[in-house]
């Protein structure tokens, strides 16, 4: 008799386990500094870790106190976003994991690695690689039924899911398109077409205002704050004049050969 109670318990904890997973949670909070690096936002780790869980469907926040009031008044409304480091003599080794409010592991990825000497390249395409486990792993928020969410006592989680993937072969090549591309297009035409064509811009604070950022990431625009508030400096390498909210939407205005253009900007502060 006591084999079966121990039977129907332990599929219990398992069930309970299965639909506490990263499918139920539609938030997750990025810290603003990592642990193991000296500064916020260092090799622009924090940013590009925001960016690519929003690209994988997730609605991300900073860990800050702009928090919105549905996660700032309970934090078990959201995961938690880590990277580990364990770094040795020749190479930069990161894993990325999720974690719930109780400080359960509900994803960890196996580790990215990179050989580059330059830590701002190899920081970079080790946890890109981290991420890649997450694209083996199908998220689709799906709300926690009425049950779940009510229930009060914290199911203790088998070990976390590591998914193996191949690191990737041409991680080397990257950095050298990272550094110096062997057929970059002039400044000018950079600006012009990421101006126009980048998406969501990414802004990240400068001691003089924000620098805007694609997904690369790559610097599109740089603004300056000016002593009116929501109006900036703007330039691009090839185009000097202002960005601010027009009839609720950003635009960045300038001219160019004589006439006035008007830019439509998508920006995430």
């Amino acid at each position: 008799m006591k084999r079966y109670i121990l039977l129907f318990a332990l599929l219990l904890s398992l069930s309970g386990y299965a639909q506490n997973t990263i499918n139920n949670y539609k938030f997750v909070i990025v810290p603003e500094k990592f642990s193991f690096l000296k500064e916020a936002d260092q090799y622009r780790l924090n940013t590009l870790s925001r960016m690519i869980l929003e690209d994988k469907g997730f609605t991300v926040y900073m860990d800050n106190p702009q928090l919105p009031d549905e996660i700032a008044s309970n934090k078990c409304n959201a995961l938690s976003f880590d990277v580990l480091e364990k770094n040795t003599m020749f190479s930069t080794n990161l894993t990325v994991v999720l974690k719930d409010c109780k400080n359960n592991i509900l994803f960890k990825s196996t580790e990215g690695k990179s050989k580059e000497k330059d830590y701002r390249v190899s920081y970079n395409l080790a946890l890109r690689a981290a991420f890649e486990s997450l694209n083996s792993f199908n998220y689709v928020y799906t709300a926690p039924s009425t049950a779940i969410a009510s229930t009060t006592a914290p199911v203790q989680p088998a070990a976390a899911v590591t998914i193996a993937v191949a690191e990737p072969v041409a991680k080397v090549a990257t950095s050298a398109a990272v550094t110096t591309p062997a057929t970059s297009p002039s400044p000018v035409q950079v600006a012009i077409v990421s101006a126009r064509a980048a998406g969501t811009l990414y802004a990240q604070p400068t001691a003089t205002g924000y620098q805007l950022i694609d997904t690369t990431p790559k610097i599109i625009l740089t603004l300056f704050k000016t002593s009116v508030e929501g109006y900036f400096i703007a330039e691009n390498g090839s185009s000097n004049g202002m960005v601010f909210k027009k009839d609720g939407n950003w635009v960045f205005e300038y001219y160019k050969a004589g006439k006035l253009v008007a830019d439509p900007l998508s920006i995430k502060f």
